[in-house]
Order: structure tokens, then C-alpha cells, then sequence
């Protein structure tokens, strides 16, 4: 290999370790062993996105798996995310990591608000509601479903975080997310989504974590649609104008001269 050749090789590697060791828990950002991703609307209605280990679903959640088993049994998770209040809209196939599966599991809500219905759910209570005139969105999440000899050893080192993120339809006014590790508070990634963390030993053991938002009461597409419909009817208007003075000015031009 070159000389040259060598050299852009070895800044790429050098680049990729130093990001690596500036993102938590490695090059692409920290990894969960449990998490929800909810998509939430002004309405209450919601997506949500579950990524979690295998032991992870059995342990907090209390689903009815067997860890060690070779092949993913899709049928009992669908059978535990199906309720009256929620439709499953995917289950991912399986993919490994740190000698565990992991599964994505996608739902659809009409009503966050009835989401604890919905068994896998049943530890969080959730409220939307407006509030002085603004929305307020609240999580209160409990206990898990842990029971005593549910697992063996699964490779859990003590590191494990899960993670609840707020993926939210406006502007946000006020959060109570904080960083794991300083416990400052978070700031928000690409305006209008947070995360809130715990270690996973404190998540099975059912450390209360309360998670609060209040956000505008206007969705941002709402409010981008009005500002682009601002911007075309003013744009609109320019052009009347200009055309009705280009049309006045031409017809005093062709007007005859008195006496001509």
C-alpha cells in the first residue's frame, strides 16, 4: 500500500476512535437494552416503537419468552402488544448484541392517554392534556414486572440503561429531562425530541421515573403551513400589485395627448 494510501487510512481510524470515544457508549451513541420511542400528536393519538432485549421483555415487562430459546416466538409477543387500545403494525425479525436478542416491536395508540390498557404498558400512566394555555404531556412510570428466579444469567454487567423518548408535535416550553451521567438537564435533539434515562438495575428494580413536558398548544407543521401560507398569499399580492401597476402605467403611456 503506499505511503500516502497508509496515511489517509490511518486518519480515518484515527477519527473514527476519537468520535468513538466521544459518543456515549461507543462510535454510534449509547446502546439500550430497553427502549420506547413514542410519536405523539396534539390529539393523543401515538406511535409506538419498543427496541429491547429478549431477557429485557421478560424481566420489566413480565412477557411470557424463553430467553435461551434458538427461534423468536412472534406469535406471544403479537399476542402481548394486541389489546383493545393498541395495533401492532410490526414486529422486526431478530438481531443479536452482547449474545442477546433483540426486537422491535411497532404500535399504533388512538388515545395515549388509554395506553396502560395495553398490558406491556400497564407500568406507565400518561395524561395530555392543555394546561394555561399550552399542552402538558405526563409519564409516570412504576414498577416493573420482575419476579424472583425469572432469569438466569443472561451476560447483564451492570452497565445496562433504558430509555424513554418523547418524540413531540410542537415547540417545547418546559421539560424535565436530565443527563444520566452529570444530571443537568438535557437539552433537546432536533427541537422537539427527548430522552430520559435509567440503569437498568434501577429500572427492574421499579425506581419511579416521572417524565414531563409542556409544549405549545400548535403543532410545528400547523404552524409551518400557516407560515407558508403567509408567505404565498403576500407573495400572491406583490404580484397583483405589480402586474396592476405594470397595466396602469402601459395604458396612461397608450392614453392620447389632447389635441393629437
Amino acid at each position: 500500500m503506499p505511503l500516502s494510501a497508509r496515511a489517509l487510512v490511518l486518519a480515518v481510524v484515527t477519527v473514527a476512535l476519537a468520535a468513538s470515544g466521544a459518543c456515549k457508549g461507543g462510535f454510534f451513541g449509547r446502546q439500550y437494552e430497553y427502549e420506547e420511542d413514542l410519536y405523539l400528536a396534539l390529539d393523543g393519538s401515538a406511535t409506538l416503537v419498543v427496541n429491547a432485549s429478549i431477557p429485557a421483555l421478560v424481566a420489566l415487562r413480565g412477557l411470557d419468552l424463553d430467553p435461551a430459546a434458538t427461534r423468536l416466538d412472534a406469535k406471544r409477543i403479537r399476542a402481548a402488544y394486541e389489546s383493545p387500545v393498541t395495533e401492532i403494525t410490526r414486529i422486526s425479525p431478530p438481531w443479536r448484541r452482547n449474545g442477546r436478542r433483540f426486537v422491535q416491536v411497532r404500535v399504533d395508540v388512538k388515545d395515549v392517554r388509554r395506553l396502560n390498557e395495553a398490558p406491556p404498558f400497564a407500568w406507565s400512566r400518561y395524561t395530555l392534556a392543555p394546561e394555561n394555555g399550552h399542552h402538558v404531556f405526563e409519564q409516570k412510570v412504576g414498577a416493573s414486572a420482575l419476579r424472583a428466579g425469572t432469569l438466569r444469567n443472561v451476560g447483564w454487567n451492570g452497565s445496562e440503561v433504558v430509555a424513554f423518548r418523547l418524540h413531540l408535535p410542537s415547540r417545547i416550553l418546559w421539560h424535565n429531562a436530565r443527563d444520566l451521567d452529570t444530571g443537568l438537564p438535557r437539552s433537546t435533539a432536533r427541537g422537539n425530541i427527548l430522552s430520559w434515562e435509567q440503569h437498568l438495575a434501577d429500572r427492574l428494580d421499579g425506581m419511579p421515573l416521572d417524565i414531563r413536558v409542556e409544549m405549545d398548544s400548535q403543532s410545528i407543521l400547523h404552524r409551518t403551513l400557516w407560515l407558508f401560507g403567509g408567505a404565498f398569499m403576500a407573495a400572491v399580492a406583490a404580484l397583483a400589485l405589480l402586474i396592476w401597476f405594470t397595466v396602469r402605467k402601459g395604458a396612461s403611456q397608450a392614453a392620447p395627448t389632447p389635441g393629437s
